[in-house]
């Protein structure tokens, strides 16, 4: 139905119940001039008079009358539709779609989904991980978290953090084979690679030298396309392994991992949050969206310091 339909049924639904048109253009916030073209373009439109008119009163037709019984209950029905859009896009309830990537980020993102249904229990959180990155606007995404350079093309993004990439060993594997001291040293360890799990290809581990970023081709003694695999072979002691600083700082602050070649740590990709335009979000996303930038753009648990990672460097060097 057009809009310029609904405005004169309105207008005519408003007359008949009120008896007047000048308050029927009071009730709807219009003038009595355009309630009265409003109800002109109605009656050219359905080819019939609504209303008997005199200077003084007017009174529906036999078809007027008909036509207020059929269209009042779906005019009824609309505006309970429209209230009830309203009211709920303010309530924090409903569904909440959510999409990541898997392993680095699930813990985090679990700690946020546990304290946000504590805050709202009427939220009902769906949340899909994986790594490639779909279509957000075809899947009807609310939140989503990915690991980048910069933001999608047609969504609002926020960087949430830098994500360290730290060469790491168990002190197990540091005892039978030593801490190389430069990439070029690396040939002679046992390293793990990660495949993409997209693309298939093998990951170059990332250094900074000389104030740019290079790649680093390294030889495997393992390669997976999973990050929990590639943790757990680091802290076996059997190879040693470039390990998101989210997923290593834990270990790292535990003494279960030494971190290597922290002078060399790349700082190129972050966490971003991506979401659509927060002028048309219901409520429940926006307080999501809230949290999540308020517990993760300042530096926490996930982000390891210089100086945490050169004491912990050191420690490991003595052990």
């Amino acid at each position: 139905m057009a809009i310029n339909e609904l405005r004169t049924i309105s207008v005519f639904v408003t007359t008949a119940e009120l008896g007047s048109l000048r308050k029927a253009a009071v009730a709807l916030g219009i003038s009595p001039q355009a309630a009265s073209q409003a109800l002109a373009q109605l009656e050219q439109h359905l080819g019939v008079r609504l209303f008997h008119r005199t200077t003084r009163s007017m009174a529906l037709t036999d078809e007027g009358q008909r036509f207020l019984d059929e269209a009042r209950p779906s005019l009824a029905g609309l505006q309970r539709a429209v209230h009830a859009i309203r009211h709920a896009r303010e309530d924090i309830a409903g569904p909440l779609r959510i999409v990541g990537p898997r392993a680095t980020f699930a813990p985090l993102l679990w700690r946020l989904l546990d304290e946000f249904c504590e805050r709202h229990p009427q939220v009902v959180p769906d949340v899909q991980l994986e790594d490639r990155v779909g279509n957000w606007v075809e899947d009807r995404v609310d939140v989503g978290f990915r690991l980048g350079l910069s933001p999608h093309d047609g969504v609002i993004a926020r960087r949430l953090f830098q994500v360290q990439m730290v060469v790491c060993a168990a002190p197990a594997y540091l005892r039978r084979h030593g801490m190389p001291d430069s990439p070029a040293a690396l040939p002679d360890h046992r390293c793990v690679v990660y495949r993409h799990p997209v693309s298939g290809l093998l990951m170059p581990w990332r250094f900074q030298i000389d104030g740019e970023e290079r790649d680093q081709p390294v030889l495997p003694a393992l390669c997976t396309n999973d990050e929990m695999l590639e943790l757990q072979a680091v802290l076996s002691g059997r190879v040693i392994g470039q390990i998101a600083g989210v997923t290593a700082a834990p270990h790292i602050r535990a003494g279960r991992l030494v971190p290597l070649l922290v002078e060399l740590m790349p700082d190129r990709y972050s966490y971003f949050v991506y979401y659509g335009s927060r002028s048309a979000q219901p409520v429940r996303v926006r307080a999501f969206i809230d949290l999540a930038i308020e517990r993760l753009s300042a530096p926490g648990e996930h982000v390891l310091d210089a100086q945490e990672l050169r004491a912990a460097q050191a420690r490991g060097g003595r052990a």
